[in-house]
């Protein structure tokens, strides 16, 4: 992915920064939630929802209400910004925490294609449910699909940070 960066600005502490794709995706497919900012006249909005990341297609998948405040935010405009987080924990004493960041932009679009819309679900679905295909027969019937939305944010580029935790010293080895 042609990763795209405004001019004059670099991660200042590039030690930490992730570079490696299989990386940045490895963090994407292993989280189960992720912060979209949207933004309509001006006004800034962010929430946090359940994603299912497609390696296939570079995209996220969320599913929603059928109307609301994001579904009207991103026919506003479709421009988003979002991060995932790994969190590995406070480092106690050190004021300091380890952790696994991507951050990525894009642009939303709502999925209207009922087969798309279906393998859309499908992917959520085999995400987040321990039984995947009792949920699958339950809400993956024609009548179901209008009941929901699910929007496509389509990655334009992404760039990740990593504050991992120290390799542990060895006993007897000197500071």
């Amino acid at each position: 992915m042609g990763e795209k960066r405004s001019p004059g600005y670099h991660m200042r502490k590039q030690e930490k920064e992730i570079t490696d794709p299989e990386e940045l995706e490895k963090v994407l497919l292993g989280q189960r939630a992720a912060t979209i900012a949207m933004c309509r006249d001006g006004e800034p909005y962010l929430v946090t929802l359940n994603y299912a990341y497609s390696p296939e297609n570079r995209c996220l998948l969320f599913h929603c209400a059928t109307e609301g405040k994001k579904l009207d935010l991103i026919k506003a405009n479709p421009r988003v910004w979002g991060q995932i987080v790994e969190d590995r924990g406070y480092a106690q004493g050190q004021c300091d925490h380890h952790f696994r960041s991507v951050h990525f932009w894009g642009t939303a679009g709502i999925i209207t294609d009922p087969a798309e819309k279906r393998a859309a679900l499908s992917l959520l679905i085999e995400r987040h449910e321990p039984e995947p295909e009792k949920m699958k027969q339950r809400l993956l019937g024609d009548a179901k699909l209008d009941d929901v939305a699910v929007v496509r944010i389509t990655l334009e580029g992404m760039s990740g940070k990593s504050n991992p935790k120290p390799a542990p010293r060895r006993s007897g080895a000197t500071p």
